[in-house]
């Protein structure tokens, strides 16, 4: 099967694109140039009505949302997920909608605050997100324990979704990342190193600039096409 991904660097089709490289699936990339308000293209819309990236085409239809995204994957390769007979598929679920649905939710409001509330009352606001995010890490943090992954010896999606939230967190917003130091967090720490050295990692941060280090020690995106922003 062969499949499209709609992308920009250093979004969350990365995080798509580095599962994509681990079960070596086939597939093609679109950049979204987010410089040009690509996502806001008529073509785009048809493929995702809300103007977010990415979009997976495949040959079920156009998937949007990155936790759909990847639990259809991991459920079309029976791979990196606990499939539905498996007694793990629970705990897997509820770990999955809680990184897209309060941690990923969080950081969109953390990184666009302009977007839910009046300048005038943002720096409170943003201190309120952050108090937040320091519970969900810390509850993350005690969950993984000592084990390496989430749910096995080879990355799940709750990893990769998890390590490249983890990167955003020390780069963005620009000049407002004091709150977040990811070695305050041990086993999560150790999650983004082990991760971060795989070829599926390597592959997809050469495609979009990220440099090596890309969870554990980030730098800022410098994609040979397009923008991060």
């Amino acid at each position: 099967m062969n499949y499209e991904l709609h992308y920009a660097p250093d979004n969350a089709s990365l995080i798509i694109r580095i599962f994509l490289e681990e079960i070596e699936a086939k597939y093609t990339c679109n950049l979204i140039d987010r410089k040009q308000n690509s996502q806001k293209d008529p073509n785009y819309l048809a493929l995702n009505p809300n103007g977010l990236i990415p979009v997976l085409e495949t040959n079920h239809g156009p998937i949007f949302e990155t936790a759909a995204i990847l639990l259809w994957l991991a459920d079309q390769h029976k791979c990196n997920f606990p499939e539905i007979e498996n007694n793990k598929r629970a705990y897997g679920l509820k770990w999955l909608f809680f990184l897209s649905n309060t941690v990923h939710s969080s950081l969109r409001i953390l990184f666009y605050s302009e977007k839910y509330i009046d300048t005038n009352r943002n720096k409170d606001f943003l201190k309120n997100i952050n108090s937040q995010m320091k519970n969900h890490l810390t509850l993350l943090n005690l969950e993984v324990g000592d084990k390496i992954y989430f749910l096995c010896n080879t990355p799940s999606i709750l990893d990769i979704y998890l390590c490249v939230m983890l990167r955003w967190m020390k780069l963005y917003p620009i000049n407002n990342t004091d709150w977040f130091l990811l070695e305050r967090y041990e086993n999560l720490k150790r999650i983004c190193q082990n991760l971060e050295i795989r070829p599926s990692v390597g592959i997809a941060a050469k495609a979009e600039g990220l440099g090596q280090t890309i969870f554990s020690n980030p730098s800022y995106a410098k994609p040979p096409v397009g923008s991060a922003t």
